[in-house]
């Protein structure tokens, strides 16, 4: 062999070995879907057959939170790791609000891009769309299919909805009910195409927010009603995925997860989801508004049918995904921590953590097992205390916060106001990219 044919080959061989030592991610992020909806979570007319064995063959947590109980900021913060009124756009945004992601932000998929990783979503954005640099393919991914934002913000109320391919639409108004098998087919398309390359594939679904469309043939299928349908459904074509990645031999070296952007919208009575033990859904920073599903399979490296009872959050994805591929320097500063190490059961998680609201607004913060509610907002329109503020709970022994322990516990109290009064005043210091 010719030496410069002999270099090329080594040079080759170590770049395709180099690529394929990386590890895959991929992100499915249910919409509204409550804690206590997947049969693991102990729904008794729900079958989630295929998360049920993600967590038996993978690693469930049990205090994982969303940053956020609604649409727009939980997605801010999981790509940015960032407390979501650092965004500097509202917490739920309409398709005319002429805000989106700012472009000095760096989102997870442009940290991975600059990594090799090829990037894509498919399924709902919600993080601006007046212009083509709050979009998807100027914020890191290298494909996208999808709605610009969420599936109930359709006429008469508002414009008709894109589903777009990258910049371009392909239909207005689509057929709702073929998008949950869409995006899943579009996901598996996508990773065929690239799996030679470390990718990361990030998979909003559309369901179970409101209005709900399952597919035609999950449709009437759950004892659940139409709610559980589409939840079965997701179930399947979870289990698509975990199929496809087990046939093409990807599933020891890539990191699939499974959670939700917030609580359920109870207000949509059997239409809406359920919160388990929980108090409250969507909208609120009560339990039932932000502490989700949080389920992680696949990698050789995950310890087989563990629960782990640490606190995650979605603040935490971004920085934890970059510690496992091997770097914890970041562009801009960021609330997250790297918490991979809970991916194989150990050390301790996140001490304390900020529940953001209504408008941005901090309302409760917990620290180890105390929680100190210091506004409080029911999605039900329900004082629960009779106005009585501040409310701490001990969510060890309480996690339902029916008990209020604030009387017995003054001095815990008035360390965990501090800490609220002190995370208001750097946030209002720091500002955001809006303010620059």
């Amino acid at each position: 062999m010719k030496p410069y044919l002999y270099i090329f080959l080594l040079q080759f061989l170590a770049v395709s070995l180099f690529a394929q030592s990386k590890p895959n991610f991929i992100i499915v992020y249910a919409d509204d879907m409550g804690y206590g909806d997947l049969s693991v979570h102990g729904h008794p007319n729900i079958r989630t057959p295929n998360l049920d064995r993600m967590a038996s063959e993978g690693v469930r947590f049990t205090n994982y939170y969303s940053a956020s109980p609604a649409c727009t900021a939980s997605r801010y913060a999981l790509l940015t790791g960032k407390y979501p009124p650092r965004a500097g756009f509202k917490w739920v945004l309409s398709p005319k609000d002429h805000r989106g992601v700012h472009t000095k932000e760096k989102l997870l998929p442009e940290y991975l891009k600059a990594l090799g990783y090829k990037t894509a979503i498919f399924g709902k954005w919600h993080l601006g769309s007046t212009k083509t640099s709050y979009l998807p393919l100027a914020n890191g991914f290298d494909e996208y299919l999808g709605l610009p934002y969420s599936n109930d913000m359709i006429p008469p109320r508002h414009p008709p909805i894109a589903l777009l391919h990258g910049t371009d639409t392909l239909e207005l108004n689509p057929d709702q009910s073929k998008l949950t098998k869409l995006y899943t087919e579009k996901a598996i398309d996508y990773i065929k195409r690239n799996k030679k390359s470390p990718f990361f594939v990030y998979l909003p679904y559309a369901m179970p927010h409101t209005p709900l469309f399952p597919g035609k043939e999950f449709e009437g299928k759950s004892k659940r009603g139409k709610y559980g349908d589409v939840i079965e459904e997701l179930d399947h074509y979870v289990g698509e995925l975990m199929s496809f990645l087990k046939k093409e031999k990807l599933d020891k070296n890539t990191y699939l997860i499974f959670t939700s952007d917030n609580g359920p919208w109870l207000r949509k009575n059997e239409q809406g989801g359920s919160a388990g033990l929980f108090r409250d859904g969507k909208g609120s920073t009560w339990e039932g508004g932000m502490r989700e599903p949080f389920i992680v399979w696949g990698h050789q490296s995950l310890p087989k049918g563990t629960v782990v009872n640490e606190v995650l959050t979605a603040l935490d994805m971004l920085p934890s995904v970059l510690s496992i591929v091997g770097t914890t320097s970041y562009e801009n500063p960021i609330d997250g921590q790297p918490l991979d190490n809970l991916f194989v059961n150990k050390g301790k998680g996140r001490e304390v953590f900020f529940y953001f609201g209504v408008n941005h607004e901090l309302f409760a913060v917990r620290k180890g097992k105390w929680k100190l509610h210091v506004k409080t907002y029911s999605q039900l329109a329900i004082d629960y205390f009779n106005g009585t503020l501040p409310l701490l709970f001990d969510l060890d022994t309480d996690p339902s916060e029916k008990y209020n322990v604030a009387a017995k516990h003054g001095a815990l109290v008035r360390e965990l106001t501090q800490l609220i009064n002190d995370k208001e005043e750097e946030i209002k210091v720091t500002g955001t990219f809006w303010d620059k």
